[in-house]
């Protein structure tokens, strides 16, 4: 069997929060938790935090040669918060038999449970993921939670052991609403059958409901048991009063291993599916379980329409998802424990391999989904029970760097979306894109200056990445309105000096007036990838003009915003609201433009230079210049870092607490704060980190970028809160991916698709062992012996320089 790698191991308190997502790029997730309980049941085209069925669980049981009999469900001991409730403890399986000592073991996708009871004569290891394939999307979009038990046995003597799974039919509920029964606690109706999967080495059951089918919940599940050597199973419990349905299953399961459908006039639809072998003394066997599911109707944002799934498209319902995927887990296992491997084997600090691994798993969430012509769409994040902002939202999605360079085909998607379709005549490309796409792509109307902005930049680093000269040439007319649209009467450059001075939405969910550094890098990064761009499809006019406004923008915001340790905003409000074109404001900002509440002012911004940031990332080159580049950051870290929280004040939400460090939003250590600066100042949001991290490695502060990130993972310790989730405004944020430049930026990694150049330039002394990844292909440098591996992919590579 493949080794899993690992980067983590929790413990104790630390197994609280974990919540680890399986489940495939647009499937939705079940999550692992710490102890081994399935939890948090995403699959049903919503967020469903604490939403789970009423009975699901794993347990064991053990026969020893003379008849001794041990059981327990395959769970670690309940955390001290779980054990008080208004009629004792309300956690899911309190009642069961569970281990006593527990650890959780991970590397994303894996993640290992070990499990031990000086009672129990076995030693168990829960092992869980789903594929995870670097440029491969589809390798990596299953519907499968894969659950595998390794079970040792410690005795000297073999023993008769069984696992089995069981899973109340919850179809009809999806965390939020119920469609199958009035009572959100009880069991939805439905079905459970048999099924026989021998061809493919599959024993189990297939869950379906009467919903309706054209309900957001109707769909199915299937439970399954790999190359089982003694298979039973059961479509129904008994529905007796007082909880007897568990006792009578429990009783059946405890006697010998097997399992018999229950007697009983009256069952309940849980299903439940057992293997039973011999386990001979000293030795080890693996009970392979898959977890797969199928819900065909996803709505379109928050409207009623459905848009549906890319992912059910490929099969008919959930069986036929596990059957599909069951002769093929082998090799993308393999594949997967390939990729993390060659990843934890490159010479990345463990706290940048950490951050950047670990929120790959937002791409498994809710946060994301397919639309079934294959089209890549993101909520901001999750709320417990909807999506978190709609519409791939351009300002939060241009901070991420995962899909680039580890998924191109997303990235390229994004793009097309946001420029041929969300972008109109006038060159306002919708911050927020609607579906259904053919009718409302267009919907929202408000332009947000750094989310188009910075869609200019994704383009250049995704037509460079991949060298797809269709993907420019195809997206370029648009690309051209959505520039020339900051020129536009009363708009962002209205006057074409180079300087963006009107009224800017942006990712503070309000519009600044006047210039800013925040915007005004931005605008600099995107003259410089439109100068490329232009020039290359021949419109050198254009790109004379990029370059002469980037020139004149470059040297004002230096001569102009820099007051000797960072930049400041400029605040100019129109002269009157009739001054600022249509589109340009949202309704979250100041009232009255003329007298604009909620600016920036002469605060010290954590992201002030952000497209600088990604300007390195995209070999643009210098925007500003470095030596004030270098002092900015450095001040960033004297006037927001923080070193403990208790005496910090915050009107807003609080995602740092008591003795944690971090970097804040914004400060004002010179004064002049505005009596209502923009809302989220006094806040802390890793995302915002993670770009600021980026931008310390890229400038030469190496050390001071990877404290930043260390302080991050520390506040996601396993006790705090989930290591796989770093929220902002809801669960699995999408900005928390910039987690993945701090990768490109320690390796000083660059590949042009155009020229098949690749380059390296490590930061930290001792480097040898290189991660690369262009998006659709990925491998490992060695700088010792100069050689090149390639993993996954094709890349057109005709030179390597280390510089």
């Amino acid at each position: 069997m493949t080794t899993w790698p690992t980067l983590r191991t929790y413990t104790d308190r630390q197994l609280r929060r974990i919540a680890l997502p399986l489940g495939g790029i647009g499937t939705g997730t079940v999550s692992l938790g710490g102890r081994g309980n399935l939890r948090d049941w995403e699959i049903v085209n919503r967020p469903a935090k604490g939403f789970h069925p009423g009975t699901a669980f794993f347990a064991i049981r053990t026969e020893s040669p003379d008849g001794s009999v041990t059981a327990r469900a395959v769970e670690g001991p309940l955390d001290l918060s779980e054990y008080e409730g208004a009629h004792g403890s309300g956690t899911q399986n309190h009642g069961l038999p569970r281990f006593r000592d527990a650890s959780f073991s991970t590397a994303y996708p894996f993640g290992r449970l070990a499990l031990r009871d000086d009672d129990v004569p076995v030693e168990v290891e829960l092992e869980a993921f789903n594929p995870l394939v670097p440029a491969d999307v589809e390798a990596s979009s299953w519907p499968v939670a894969v659950l595998r038990f390794v079970v040792t046995n410690r005795a000297t003597e073999p023993l008769t052991v069984s696992l089995a799974g069981s899973l109340q039919n919850f179809i009809g509920r999806d965390g939020a609403s119920d469609v199958a029964s009035g009572n959100y606690n009880t069991a939805a109706t439905g079905e459970v059958g048999r099924l026989d999967g021998s061809e493919v080495g599959a024993d189990g059951v297939l869950l379906r409901s009467g919903v309706d089918p054209g309900a957001e919940q109707f769909g199915s599940v299937a439970l399954a048991v790999l190359d089982a050597q003694d298979v039973s199973r059961r479509t129904t419990w008994a529905d007796r009063t007082w909880n007897g349905g568990l006792l009578e299953f429990w009783d059946d399961f405890t006697f010998d291993g097997r399992l018999d459908e229950p007697t009983d006039e009256a069952t309940t639809p849980i299903a439940s599916v057992a293997d039973r072998r011999t386990v001979a003394a000293g030795a080890t066997e693996r009970f392979t379980f898959l977890l797969a599911w199928h819900f065909p109707n996803r709505r379109a944002w928050e409207k009623p329409d459905i848009v549906g799934n890319y992912y059910t498209t490929l099969v008919d319902d959930a069986w036929t998802a596990l059957c599909s995927f069951a002769p093929q887990l082998d090799e993308l296992e393999r594949r997967t424990v390939a990729f993390v491997t060659d990843f934890l084997g490159s010479d990345l600090p463990d706290e940048v391999k950490e951050a950047a691994l670990f929120n790959l798993s937002t791409l498994r969430t809710q946060t994301v989904f397919r639309t079934p012509d294959g089209r890549f769409f993101g909520w901001e994040g999750c709320s417990d029970h909807v999506g978190s902002c709609f519409g791939s939202c351009t300002h939060v999605w241009n901070y991420e760097q995962a899909t680039p360079f580890l998924f191109g085909e997303i990235a390229r998607s994004l793009r097309e979306v946001e420029f041929a379709h969300a972008t109109d005549e006038r060159g306002l490309m919708s911050f927020r894109v609607g579906l259904p796409l053919d009718s409302s792509a267009q919907d929202w109307k408000v332009a947000a200056a750094d989310g188009q902005l910075g869609c200019l930049v994704k383009l250049y680093r995704d037509w460079r990445l991949s060298g797809d000269d269709e993907l420019l040439r195809s997206l370029w007319p648009a690309a051209r309105r959505a520039l020339e649209f900051c020129w536009i009467p009363g708009g962002w450059d209205a006057d074409r000096d180079g300087v963006m001075e009107g009224c800017q939405h942006n990712t503070m969910d309000v519009e600044y007036y006047g210039p800013n550094p925040q915007m005004q890098s931005w605008y600099l990064a995107a003259l410089r990838a439109s100068e490329e761009m232009a020039r290359y499809v021949g419109d050198g006019a254009l790109a004379d003009e990029c370059r002469k406004l980037f020139d004149n923008g470059s040297a004002w915001m230096d001569a102009e915003l820099f007051n000797g340790e960072y930049y400041r905003h400029e605040v100019r409000p129109p002269v009157s609201a009739a001054d600022v074109a249509d589109g340009l404001r949202e309704t979250m900002g100041a009232a009255d433009p003329t007298k604009p509440e909620l600016q920036l002012g002469d605060g010290c911004l954590i992201d002030q230079l952000v497209g600088q940031h990604l300007a390195r990332l995209t070999q643009l080159g210098t925007l500003h210049d470095p030596e004030r580049v270098v002092t900015t950051l450095r001040s960033i870290l004297e006037h927001n870092g923080r070193s403990g929280f208790d005496g910090h004040f915050n009107n807003m939400r609080s995602y740092v607490l008591g003795d944690e460090s971090a970097v804040l939003m914004c400060s004002y250590p010179r004064g002049n704060r505005p009596e209502r600066p923009f809302p989220y100042f006094t806040e802390v949001m890793t995302g915002f980190e993670h770009i600021l991290a980026v931008g310390l490695i890229t400038e030469g502060l190496v050390d001071e970028g990877l404290k930043v990130i260390t302080d991050i993972r520390a506040r996601y310790d396993g006790e705090r809160r989930n290591p796989f989730d770093e929220a902002e405004c809801g669960h699995h944020y999408a900005r928390a991916m910039a987690s993945w430049g701090a990768v490109i930026a320690l390796t000083g990694f660059d590949y042009d698709g155009r020229t098949g150049v690749m380059r390296f330039a490590p930061k930290l002394p001792g480097m040898q062992t290189l991660f690369w990844s262009t998006g659709n292909a990925y491998g490992t440098y060695d700088l010792t012996t100069q050689t090149l591996h390639t993993r996954e992919g094709h890349p057109n590579i005709t030179s390597i320089e280390v510089l």
